[in-house]
């Protein structure tokens, strides 16, 4: 998509961000998918064997091109537990394929980057309580599923209730809101939720998925915020980080509106957040 090129671009162009804050991740090992995925389904992808069912459910055509592109894009997400734990923050400009499951893909998704870097974490054992916030309009189903019987991870979804997936999984906490939900009650559910989920948590180690599918303009999300609404959002989110001395690892999910501009500053404001809290 045009906006993993664009996002930086502006970020640059304004500077909110200098060529000195990226980094370039690696491509992760076969061990670390292992530690996440199933290894029948890892072995279809990396040999491109999948049916054509399993390939429509994902919804991408199948390359090695493609498989390698999701090796770094989670191995993104991994670094970016490192560079929280000594800067409170940071960010991965793709990422957020919660809709990846032990076993099989779909909804766009290949390999859980979440998932992969939450147990990465907890294997390095840099983790032993991990809290993901999943804020992307649409349940981070995949992700549940993976950490149903990992009670070291927390897994909290707020969503749209009758978005995608019709068949919701179970994480440890969700949220299902109904079509039209504007600002005002979007955060009223999210200030009265996040800090008693700290509390009762108390996680060393968070996952934001910032997705901005969540938009009014969006032409999959369902529901009616605002860009101030999602920016102040992402200022909530991350000030319980910091104030619970949590660091946070983002994932910019979703974003669908039929602008690009819309989509681009939607996650902009994501990273102006972050700058304006953390630096």
């Amino acid at each position: 998509m045009d906006k993993y090129e664009l996002i930086p671009e502006q970020l640059l162009y304004e500077g909110t961000i200098t060529e000195a804050n990226f980094f370039h991740p690696a491509m992760l090992s076969e061990e670390e998918i292992l530690r996440t995925h199933d290894e029948e389904y890892w072995l279809k992808l990396k040999n491109q064997t999948l049916t054509r069912k399993e390939i429509r459910a994902i919804g991408f055509p199948m390359s090695e091109k493609l498989i390698t592109r999701g090796r770094h894009i989670a191995h993104g997400t991994w670094d970016c537990v490192g560079y929280a734990q000594k800067h409170g923050v940071a960010m991965n400009i793709a990422g957020g394929t919660h809709h990846s499951f032990t076993y099989k893909g779909e909804g766009f998704c290949v390999l859980n980057d979440i998932g992969i870097a939450a147990n990465n974490a907890l294997h390095a054992g840099i983790s032993k309580k991990i809290l993901v916030i999943d804020l992307d309009v649409h349940q981070g189903n995949g992700t549940a599923q993976i950490f149903r019987h990992e009670p070291r991870v927390f897994t909290f979804s707020m969503h749209g209730a009758k978005n995608y997936p019709g068949r919701k999984e179970q994480s440890d906490f969700d949220i299902g809101l109904p079509d039209k939900t504007e600002d005002a009650e979007y955060l009223r559910i999210l200030y009265d939720t996040l800090p008693r989920l700290f509390d009762e948590v108390q996680p060393d180690l968070a996952f934001f998925l910032s997705g901005v599918d969540v938009l009014a303009t969006d032409k999959l999300g369902r529901l009616a915020m605002t860009r101030a609404g999602c920016k102040e959002r992402d200022r909530f989110v991350f000030s319980l980080c910091k104030k619970n001395n949590v660091p946070v690892a983002v994932s910019m999910g979703g974003g669908y509106s039929e602008r690009i501009s819309d989509i681009i500053e939607a996650h902009a404001n994501t990273y102006r957040t972050a700058q304006e809290i953390y630096f």
